[in-house]
């Protein structure tokens, strides 16, 4: 940690109440617990879950104890019907009392690396600008489920930094797939890694370096390594990368009167590890306005960078206009009076640079 301390995130206080387990959050509202006890392949099992949790949460619990991922879990006993609700649906729903005993069957998947199996989804269409929603992302900061979420990632974190923070800068949260590098040749190793990167990448960190520290959000098991083979780490640049390892997490909410689920990045987990940086001096390049939700005035939008090693894409000067945003904005006190939506039309008002 370089000598850098974490900030814990609030303790919450447990009582017990008939039965279950509740939990006085930060927020102060109650959340109540439920005991559940299970058997699989023939060995008991017991699980708490939160009332406020969806039926996901409950599938990824039991993938996680068992393995059995949630498309092969066939769960007797908990319900009626041996069904259960959709996966948006509230674990209050099933009223559940706390010592309910149900049976799980199904087949573990082996301890193969499933990364890449589980890409970010990059369907721009089913994107959601939520700058322009501000009482949907405030719905999503105040369910109890996606307080607890933050929390639980904060002290799930172990931030890796490879070098350490300077005092005074701002930071810079930079998405890596599909804004930074093309992901798909990368994967499949149809290209070098160093020919799946945007083009000025290097040029674009150094450009932005004497003002922010940055780090990266994903939870890529390969994540380091490929930076390593990008050059961007392990080598003497004139910029640093502080690798964070931030996990995301699914929310749901409604959309057009349907059902609807995204991932989401919660800068909040940074800033309880490294108090230094806040919605002030914070700001979120990503291709995936979605992924603002939780903190929507903080996100920059950048086009999603595909087909690399194509003309089109090697003609990408998409980093040097951002490059020129950053450095314009480094000296505002407080971010939180910016809009980034409009960042392009701030670069074009912008003198020119002597080398255009």
């Amino acid at each position: 940690m370089d000598g850098q301390q974490s900030a814990p995130p609030p303790e919450a206080t447990q009582i017990e109440a008939s039965g279950s387990t509740t939990e006085l959050t930060a927020t102060g509202e109650p959340e109540r617990w439920i005991d559940l006890q299970f058997t699989w392949a023939g060995k008991p099992f017991t699980l708490s879950i939160a009332e406020t949790d969806r039926i996901f949460d409950f599938k990824a619990a039991l993938h996680k104890l068992t393995k059995v991922p949630p498309e092969r879990q066939k769960i007797l006993g908990l319900t009626k019907t041996n069904k259960l609700p959709p996966d948006q649906e509230r674990i209050a729903d099933l009223r559940l009392a706390t010592g309910k005993k149900f049976t799980l069957i199904g087949t573990p998947e082996g301890d193969e690396l499933k990364e890449l199996e589980n890409l970010p989804d990059v369907v721009n269409d089913l994107d959601r600008d939520f700058t322009e929603d501000p009482a949907a992302s405030a719905a999503y900061r105040n369910d109890q489920r996606n307080i607890r979420k933050v929390k639980e990632a904060t002290a799930a974190l172990k931030p890796n930094l490879i070098h350490p923070l300077r005092s005074g800068k701002k930071l810079l949260v930079l998405d890596i797939d599909y804004t930074i590098l093309d992901t798909k040749p990368l994967t499949s190793g149809s290209l070098p890694p160093a020919e799946c990167a945007r083009p000025r990448l290097h040029e674009f960190l150094e450009a932005v370096y004497p003002h922010y520290d940055s780090t990266s959000q994903t939870s890529w098991m390969w994540l380091e390594t490929k930076l390593v083979e990008l050059g961007m780490i392990g080598s003497l640049k004139n910029y640093q990368v502080l690798l964070d390892k931030t996990p995301m997490f699914t929310v749901f909410t409604e959309r057009d009167g349907k059902p609807w689920t995204h991932s989401v990045k919660a800068l909040q987990i940074i800033w309880n590890h490294f108090p230094q940086f806040n919605a002030t001096n914070t700001i979120h390049v990503d291709d995936l306005s979605r992924n603002f939700a939780l903190n929507p005035k903080e996100g920059l939008k950048i086009s999603a960078f595909k087909g690399a090693h194509t003309p089109e894409a090697m003609a990408d000067r998409e980093l040097d206009k951002l490059a020129r945003y950053m450095n314009h904005i480094a000296s505002v006190p407080d971010f939180r009076t910016l809009s980034h939506k409009d960042w392009k039309s701030v670069v074009r008002s912008l003198p020119r640079p002597d080398s255009e």
